[in-house]
């Protein structure tokens, strides 16, 4: 099933998601993610914690980091 930026569940056909749209727009319909199970007060120390990673890194670390996941992802891909 498709997923919304968020990892929202979205309807497979083009009708249904276009009348979800349109429901969301006109405020008939709320456009509020689906409880995933997983609690929100650690996600929130995650993207923290991703942020503070990143910034305590010198930018050469950064970019080797970078280098090695583009050359998985060519790799994966080809």
């Amino acid at each position: 099933m498709p997923t919304g930026p968020k990892g929202q569940k979205r309807l497979a056909d083009v009708i249904g998601n276009a009348v979800k749209i349109a429901r969301i727009a006109t405020g008939e319909e709320a456009d509020t993610p689906e409880d995933d199970g997983k609690d929100k007060a650690v996600q929130e120390m995650g993207r923290k914690g991703g942020k503070a990673r990143a910034s305590s890194m010198t930018p050469e670390r950064r970019a080797e980091i970078a280098r090695k996941a583009a050359a998985k992802l060519w790799l994966s891909k080809h």
